[in-house]
């Protein structure tokens, strides 16, 4: 019986190779030869991208390299996603396992005295106590899975693994972006300040030498008013750019899971580095390089598996229970020839009437392998897009820098030759004054200008699928 037990299993193993349910193909999805926004300098055929570096040779300032590496281990966001891979892994073992056979071990002993004066009168002379038991290898409801459902809901499992897998590494992307565009905007801020407090420095300077001119009934009152009120501006632009800077610290501070807190600089604004050059790779690569590409695909992998899942319902299921082991009333004797006992039950299942539930998982499975077709498509559109404005603003940031670098050397100009004209009788105070906003304007400016261009870069860095690798 047992060699029959045996080939039953064996049989219905043979049986599983089938599976119902579409297999999975990747779409077929056509990438732009180039990336619209590249520079015309760029080879079209370059596979190298900026993506391919490490986020630590792509950013040369150590303190920024402290604050990313503790972002990386300490960020609240991350270890949510690690802790998701986790849950997902463990969801995969729980879902494979049932593919397989539950085998448990039971075993019992039982001890019964018997009444001589019961409703059964024991002879005279019997064994009131009794000793009995049984052991038992027991064969838990196992399925046969003829038609691939288990194996379709395990592929949708590891699908599901694999794209959370790949949200932990955008999380990455999207961290080591997030610090490093909160650290450029902080050094802009403190750049502002800097130019803040040395435009108060040098007005204030101006402000006393119009107030001896007027003392001394060269210049009016209303030429004295018009100095304070460059004065104040100035003043007044210290504490809004102090509050920013703290606010871009705490910002900073939960990025790295710390409590609020001052942030340590290392190189400021206008010596931090920037590639040389930017190649963008080539727009075939973005499909495998960007996390949240290759996790809508596997959520469209899952997607696929579960229309198999639905579609195996119409067909009969197989379980197989029983168990194999000994009984007997004599503890001594437990394991002898005599007292074997199995047990073995095979059963099939098959709808008949469902009204119209298991097309009705069909057609919903269907939906939603479309839906998630749709939105892996929408992902690479928008990944093309993402590329080609970061490459657009990183060309035409760079060109506005440049002008307005020449502008700021201009207005500095400007505003020294008002001053001298005006202190040497032969101008207006008014000519100098204007020229000293446009200065504290086009300066502010160029700070923003440079910030932006970093910003752009980080921008550009991160639309390329860069920042994820260990």
């Amino acid at each position: 019986m047992k060699r029959r037990l045996i080939t039953i299993t064996l049989m219905a193993s043979l049986l599983t190779g089938c599976t119902v349910g579409p297999k999975y193909r990747r779409p077929g999805v056509k990438p732009p030869d180039v990336f619209r926004g590249t520079a015309d300098s760029t080879p079209a055929a370059d596979p190298t991208s900026l993506a391919d570096l490490k986020w630590f040779e792509v950013f040369k300032d150590q303190r920024l390299h402290e604050l990313i590496r503790t972002a990386l281990v300490e960020n609240y966001d991350l270890r949510d996603a690690v802790a998701r891979v986790d849950a997902a892994r463990a969801n995969l073992g729980i879902t494979r396992a049932d593919q397989f056979p539950n085998i448990a071990a039971s075993g019992d002993i039982t001890t019964l005295r018997n009444s001589t004066s019961g409703a059964f009168a024991l002879p005279q002379g019997s064994e009131q106590r009794r000793t009995f038991g049984s052991v038992a290898l027991n064969l838990l409801s196992f399925e046969v899975d003829i038609w691939g459902r288990l194996r379709r809901a395990t592929e949708a499992a590891r699908a599901d693994l694999l794209a959370t897998e790949e949200n932990r590494k955008a999380v990455i992307t999207s961290l080591v972006s997030d610090v490093a565009s909160a650290y450029f905007n902080l050094l802009e801020l403190d750049m502002e300040m800097e130019i803040a407090k040395r435009t108060l420095t040098t007005r204030e300077g101006s402000l006393d030498v119009i107030r001896i001119r007027e003392r001394g009934g060269v210049a009016t009152l209303l030429e004295v008013r018009q100095g304070e009120q460059l004065v104040y501006t100035a003043a007044q632009a210290i504490p809004n750019t102090e509050q920013l800077i703290e606010l871009t610290e705490n910002q900073i501070g939960l990025l790295l899971g710390r409590s609020p807190g001052a942030i340590a600089r290392g190189r400021p604004l206008t010596e931090q580095e920037q590639p040389p050059s930017v190649p963008p790779g080539l727009p075939s690569s973005l499909l495998e390089r960007r996390p949240d590409i290759r996790s809508a695909e596997q959520n469209l992998v899952a997607a696929n598996a579960i229309i198999g899942v639905a579609k195996a319902a119409y067909f009969p299921q197989i379980s197989l229970t029983g168990f194999l082991g000994s009984q007997s009333s004599q503890l001594s004797s437990l394991f002898g020839d005599s007292t074997r006992t199995w047990q073995f039950v095979p059963q099939v299942t098959q709808p008949i009437f469902t009204a119209g539930q298991i097309k009705s998982n069909v057609s919903l499975a269907k939906a939603q392998q479309q839906i998630a077709l749709i939105q892996y498509e929408r992902v690479i559109q928008t990944a093309f897009r993402e590329v080609s404005d970061a490459l657009i603003q990183y060309r035409k940031v760079r060109e506005i820098r440049e002008k307005q670098e020449l502008l700021v050397t201009t207005l500095q100009d400007r505003s020294r030759l008002a001053y001298m004209r005006y202190r040497g009788g032969v101008d207006t105070l008014l000519n100098a004054l204007d020229a000293d906003r446009d200065l504290f304007d086009a300066e502010l400016g160029l700070a923003q200008t440079r910030r932006n261009e970093l910003l752009v870069l980080v921008q550009l860095y991160r639309a390329l699928g860069g920042g994820w690798q260990p």
